[in-house]
């Protein structure tokens, strides 16, 4: 193999990707005649074709290094095992799938400025997607068929899918990087380029302050939280029924068990710290609360709140929701005027940047707090100062 052109092609990617030399360097190059191109495993091996580094000019060849290596820094190989195993996608055809909608994911923005794009590269726009999304949504996007029989030759290796290749040197293999390793090469790069971002492409910018910052599935957190504080509320035995086992015992008259659904009140913070896609987050969140009452609306009212609580509505449509507000922040008025409103609510929900008092006193039913995330603040002129918390009594999921 021809390994004085692979390497020189190696050293042109880091000149024209500087913010990628740690991942680049990182990978360890194993000559295998059985890869079609180039491809890598999970471990940080990049399996090479001696044929194909022969064949592949050095402009082109330096794009390729920039792709496989993209592969394994966006942790593909770990997020087509977490797809397939959700969405119980089993087979090589689908493992075929998953390797396409990575390239499209990494291929928008991997070519041009002093990267040449290799013939037959994979993007979003040979199968009528749109470019700048994630290997998820793409997947959601497209199936196998015509438009995809000319990448039936794609295959970048289990690091890119997840599917171990019979090339693979596995686990115990030489000169592998450990998961420690592999994650300090991730934050070393993420490190770079959120310290001095430049031209470095949007995707990669997200990609940095997401590998610190990994997204939680808040959402679905959050659904949890609220619909485990609505169970058993609401249930109570009544006589207005007679109960199911009253033919057994005929000379008692036995109540039977009903379930109404819970009052839900949901006080959205709409104090000046509070951004408006925040907002359009907690109208989001209004709406999956009404679904999690079984689409009874008139069960779910809305109180905007910042220094003073405001109107509370009862629910007719969320994009109707009206949020005013844009002063201080005191959910504490909010509270008092939730629990003084009839009937009572089962369930408070607390949508909030957490900047604010909070009531001393636990509310009769139960609370949950969806906080906007947020620095802590700090008092520098007072070294005991602590910022206000939620209290303990309230179940905390943190949004966004």
């Amino acid at each position: 193999m021809d390994e004085e052109k692979l390497f020189a092609a190696r050293l042109h990617a880091v000149r024209n990707r500087p913010y990628l030399a740690t991942a680049l360097f990182a990978l360890h190059t194993v000559e295998s005649r059985q890869v079609p191109t180039m491809a890598v495993d999970r471990h940080w091996r990049c399996y090479v074709s001696p044929a194909f580094v022969d064949r592949t000019p050095l402009d082109e060849l330096a794009g390729v290094w920039v792709h496989e290596v993209s592969h394994l820094l966006r942790d593909h190989h770990g997020r087509s095992d977490r797809f397939a195993a959700k969405h119980e996608l089993t087979g090589q055809g689908e493992r075929l799938r998953m390797n396409i909608a990575a390239d499209c994911e990494i291929n928008d923005d991997v070519f041009g400025d002093g990267l040449a794009r290799p013939e037959g590269a994979v993007d979003p726009a040979l199968l009528g997607l749109r470019e700048g999304q994630l290997m998820e949504d793409y997947l959601r996007q497209f199936r196998l068929g015509p438009y995809t029989t000319g990448f039936a030759w794609l295959d970048c290796g289990s690091g890119a899918d997840g599917l171990e290749r019979d090339w693979d040197l596995g686990a115990d293999g030489a000169h592998g990087l450990s998961a420690h390793e592999r994650d300090a090469v991730r934050f070393r790069v993420a490190q770079g380029i959120n310290g001095s971002p430049g031209s470095v492409p949007k995707g990669w910018q997200r990609w940095a302050q997401e590998a610190f910052h990994p997204p939680q599935p808040w959402r679905e957190l959050l659904g949890a939280a609220v619909r485990s504080a609505m169970s058993g509320v609401g249930e109570d035995y009544t006589y207005d029924r007679p109960s199911r086992r009253s033919p057994s015992l005929p000379r008692a008259v036995l109540p039977s068990l009903r379930r109404r659904p819970p009052h839900v009140c949901v006080i959205v913070d709409t104090s000046a710290s509070v951004s408006d896609a925040e907002l359009g987050s907690a109208i989001l969140e209004i709406a999956a609360i009404v679904r999690a009452v079984g689409g009874r609306r008139d069960f779910v009212s809305v109180l905007s709140c910042d220094a003073a609580a405001h109107v509370t509505d009862r629910l007719c449509r969320a994009e109707g929701i009206p949020l005013v507000g844009g002063g201080g922040t005191d959910l504490r008025t909010g509270f008092a005027k939730a629990l003084r409103g009839s009937p009572r609510p089962d369930v408070i929900v607390a949508l909030t940047d957490g900047q604010t008092p909070w009531p001393e006193a636990r509310p009769p039913g139960r609370t949950v707090v969806g906080l906007f995330s947020r620095q802590p603040a700090l008092n520098e002129n007072d070294p005991r100062y602590t910022p206000d918390m939620p209290p303990a009594w309230a179940r905390v999921v943190t949004v966004g």
